[in-house]
């Protein structure tokens, strides 16, 4: 490859960077993992001499083959980390990286629900569901049979949907989220038990940087009561923001200038059914300019 083919390696690798990153960051649940990964895809793109007929696909593949050595040192990661794991939130209203086609497979809910899958099903998933992939091609990436990654990806769809149940969206989403946190913030642990489901979980993820429950609460009354004390404890000069986050409504906690909290839930018809709280400073930086821009 000459010199001047550099820039066109570079430009075809740029109007591709936003749906590599996509992939990656679904599969992985970390920016910088995701970051790491696009970096290493474009050492070996711009190594690449041969003759590229859809550099798209090509690069995608690349990406997804990457992502999947990746997620065993990644678990092992996750089976180190003090106290429940969350992905890493991203302010979707201003990161032009997850600018993907689709918005499935992007909340913290189902990201986190996708560390249950097997690597392949998890690949097969965001694939299809995030990017609309047909199963011929997926079965390409995967290096299997069209049937085979047909079969990935619906026992991949319907352990998200059974483990995640019916949730509700849009306004609806909007008002019990701003219910469920006045009355959280209210100190009031019965008002609290109404916004809840009766199977209601919180994570909180601090990763032994800041103080968080070291496990994950289940139970309407233990979680309300959780709440309640943590916020009476922690929440001093805190001041809440709705913001979007991964494609959902959230609300960012920021104290003196700097993101100390966010929180996402998940919403069925009886309620707060998963509360998802990301207290680790690491996993906030993505937030630091809003947060300034809120104080």
């Amino acid at each position: 490859m000459t010199s001047t083919d550099v820039p066109d390696q570079l430009s075809v690798f740029e109007q591709n960077r936003a749906r590599m990153f996509g992939i990656a960051y679904r599969m992985l649940g970390s920016v910088a993992e995701a970051e790491d990964i696009v970096q290493d895809a474009w050492i070996r793109w711009n190594r690449t001499s041969e003759t590229i007929d859809n550099p798209g696909a090509f690069l995608a593949t690349m990406v997804t083959r990457l992502t999947l050595t990746t997620l065993d040192s990644a678990r092992v990661r996750r089976e180190s980390y003090i106290g429940p794991w969350l992905p890493e939130p991203v302010d979707t209203s201003r990161d032009p990286l997850l600018g993907a086609e689709r918005a499935e497979a992007l909340s913290l809910a189902v990201l986190l629900l996708l560390e249950r899958l097997t690597p392949a099903e998890r690949a097969a998933y965001v694939l299809r569901e995030a990017f609309d992939y047909p199963f011929r091609d997926i079965a390409d990436v995967l290096e299997t049979n069209e049937s085979n990654a047909r079969q990935l990806a619906t026992r991949a769809r319907k352990h998200i949907e059974r483990e995640r149940g019916v949730v509700v969206s849009g306004d609806e989403r909007s008002r019990l989220l701003a219910a469920f946190l006045a009355a959280a913030q209210s100190g009031d642990v019965s008002q609290l038990e109404h916004t809840l489901a009766a199977d209601v979980r919180s994570h909180s993820d601090g990763g032994g940087v800041v103080g968080a429950a070291r496990n994950i609460v289940g139970g309407r009354d233990r979680v309300a009561a959780l709440l309640v004390g943590v916020i009476e404890k922690f929440a001093h000069g805190i001041v809440m923001h709705p913001v979007i986050a991964n494609g959902e409504p959230a609300v960012l906690g920021v104290r003196d200038g700097e993101p100390a909290a966010l929180w996402t839930v998940d919403i069925a018809d009886d309620g707060v059914s998963r509360i998802m709280i990301v207290l680790n400073p690491h996993k906030l930086e993505g937030f630091r300019e809003l947060a300034t821009q809120l104080a």
